[in-house]
C-alpha cells in the first residue's frame, strides 16, 4: 500500500541520512561543548550587508543553533526521504542545493523589502539548514496522494500528511523570524519545482560529483534492505500480522506481474500508457497466482473483490485527476486495483 513515506527507514536514502546525522551532531557540539563559537554560525544579515561577512551567508545556513529547531527539522527530514528514493540521490541533492541558494538571495530580498515598506529592522535570522526544509513542501504538497485516515469529532479531516504540516507550523513558530525562512523557502522550492529560468539545470549537482558522493557516502551511510518477512509489533494480533503478510504478499505478486509485463514488451508504446493491456493480467492475479497465494487469499476475510466492469467512484477519479493524471489512466487504474485509491496511486506514481 501507498503510504506518504514508506516504512523501509533509510533504506536507498544516504543523503536524508547524513542530513539527520551530521547537523543534529554539529548542533549538540555547540550547544553543549562549545557555546563560545555559536557566533560563527549565526545568521547575521546586518553584518552580511555592513560588514560584508559573505562567509555568513555558507556558515549561518548549515547548523542550527536551537535544538528544538533540530529535533522538527529532523522530523521533517526523515519525512521527505521518500523523495530522495523517488528521485535518487543525485536529484534529490540538486533540489536541496538549487533552493538552499535560492534562499539566500530570497532572505536578502524580504528583509529589503520588510525594511523598505513597513521599516523593520531584520538584523538576525533562524540559523541551519531550514530553507531547503521548507521548500520540500512544495513537491510534498504537489506530488504525495492526500489520503483521509480518521476524522476528529465528526468534521475535522485527518490525512495521512496531517502529521507532516503540524511539524512544520511548530517549526514555524518557534521563533520570530521564522516565517521569514519558511516564506523564502517555500517561493525558492516553488521557483524550482516549477523550472523558472531553467533553475533545474543551472542549480544542479554535477555528475562527477554525484559520483564521488556515491562512492563516499552510500557504503557508510546506506541502509540496509528491509526483508521481506518483517517483524510486527508485540500488541498485534494474530489477524493484524495475517493481514500485514498479505498485503506484502499482493503487492509483491503485482510488482513481480508488472515487471514480467515489462520484459515482454518488444517496443514502448507512445502517448499514454496503456493500463488496458497492462492491467487485465493484474485483475487476474488470483487465477494466475501459485498454489500457495490463491489458498492464503481465500483464507483472507473480507468482502469479493468486485467484477471487471464495476463503475469506479467518480470521487477516487476526481482525486486522481487532482494529482495531474488523466481520467482515463485515473480510471484504469482504479479498476485493475478493484477500487483501492491508494494501490492505484501507487501504480500511477511509480510506473
Amino acid at each position: 500500500m501507498f503510504t506518504t513515506t514508506g516504512s523501509r527507514g533509510m533504506y536507498k536514502a544516504p543523503l536524508s541520512k547524513s542530513l539527520l546525522l551530521v547537523p543534529t551532531a554539529l548542533t549538540v557540539l555547540l550547544t553543549l561543548l562549545l557555546p563560545q563559537y555559536q557566533s560563527l554560525f549565526e545568521y547575521n544579515l546586518q553584518a552580511v550587508k555592513e560588514e560584508y561577512q559573505i562567509w555568513r551567508l555558507l556558515s549561518g545556513r548549515i547548523i542550527c543553533l536551537d535544538l528544538k529547531d533540530t529535533f522538527c527539522s529532523g522530523l521533517l527530514i526523515y519525512n521527505f526521504r521518500i523523495f530522495e528514493r523517488r528521485f535518487g540521490s543525485r536529484k534529490f541533492a540538486s533540489f536541496l542545493l538549487g533552493t538552499w541558494a535560492l534562499g539566500a538571495a530570497v532572505d536578502i530580498l524580504l528583509a529589503e523589502a520588510l525594511h523598505f515598506l513597513f521599516e523593520m529592522q531584520v538584523e538576525m535570522l533562524p540559523a541551519g539548514l531550514l530553507s531547503p526544509v521548507f521548500a520540500l513542501f512544495v513537491p510534498f504538497f504537489c506530488s504525495i496522494p492526500r489520503v483521509p485516515v480518521t476524522q476528529l469529532l465528526g468534521q475535522i479531516s485527518v490525512t495521512n500528511k496531517s502529521l507532516v504540516y503540524i511539524v512544520g507550523l511548530q517549526l514555524l513558530t518557534s521563533s520570530s523570524f521564522m516565517w521569514v525562512i519558511a516564506l523564502s523557502g517555500l517561493v525558492s522550492g516553488v521557483l524550482y519545482h516549477c523550472n523558472v529560468l531553467w533553475m533545474q539545470r543551472l542549480l544542479q549537482v554535477p555528475a562527477w560529483l554525484g559520483r564521488v558522493g556515491a562512492l563516499l557516502l552510500e557504503p557508510l551511510l546506506e541502509g540496509s534492505e528491509p526483508t521481506q518477512e518483517a517483524p510486527v509489533g508485540m500488541g498485534a494480533t494474530l489477524d493484524v500480522q495475517r493481514q500485514q503478510r498479505m498485503d506484502l504478499l499482493d503487492q509483491q505478486l503485482l510488482l513481480s506481474q508488472l515487471a514480467q509485463v515489462r520484459r515482454n514488451a518488444q517496443q514502448p508504446q507512445a502517448g499514454l500508457l496503456n493500463w488496458g493491456w497492462l492491467f487485465p493480467t493484474l485483475r487476474q492475479r488470483g487465477r494466475n497466482a501459485t498454489p500457495a497465494v490463491a489458498v492464503a487469499q481465500a483464507r483472507r476475510p473480507g468482502p469479493s473483490p468486485p467484477p471487471e466492469n464495476s463503475p469506479v467512484a467518480e470521487e477516487q477519479v476526481a482525486r486522481l485527476m487532482e494529482m495531474g493524471f488523466s481520467r482515463v489512466d485515473a480510471q484504469e487504474a482504479l479498476r485493475a486495483s478493484n477500487n483501492d485509491i491508494n494501490m492505484a496511486t501507487n501504480f500511477l506514481l511509480q510506473h
